[in-house]
């Protein structure tokens, strides 16, 4: 799999761990994996670190590390992600948490403040789009 991240001419220098653009030339076998949007509840629901934007990151992924890893992939697969916030403020918090945890891998992104999300509490939001590269030997689960 190939895999360029584009900066033109011009473009402001992102801030953080994220490109102005990512493209992949797919190899046979590659699969896209669509990753929903993960918040800090646990297996039952609960909430996890009510009022801490920046541990609710954390959290949110290692969720989709979960994801990815179910599929077979990593979090250097991939080539986008959405935040969505519901403070800009708590941008300082978890800022830090996207560069640390994508760092090297610099995939396109987009940072979105909402008015509250699906579930009072939650305070971050994270979907993402990976590309997986072929497995060898046996296929995906």
């Amino acid at each position: 799999m190939t895999r360029r991240t584009l900066r033109p001419p011009g473009h402001t220098q992102p801030i953080g761990a994220y490109s102005a653009g990512v493209a992949v030339i797919f190899p046979p076998g590659a699969e896209l994996l669509f990753v929903s949007g993960q918040v800090a509840s646990d297996a039952s629901g609960a909430l996890v670190h009510p009022g801490d934007p920046a541990m609710q990151a954390e959290y949110v992924f290692d969720r989709i590390e979960a994801v990815l890893a179910e599929a077979g992939g990593r979090l250097s697969d991939l080539a986008s992600v959405t935040i969505f916030l519901c403070d800009m403020a708590d941008f300082a918090l978890v800022s830090p948490v996207r560069d640390r945890r994508l760092a090297g891998i610099a995939p396109a992104s987009t940072l979105v403040e909402v008015s509250r999300l699906a579930i009072e509490g939650h305070l971050v939001e994270i979907n993402a789009i990976a590309v997986l590269p072929p497995r060898t030997g046996d296929a995906r689960p």
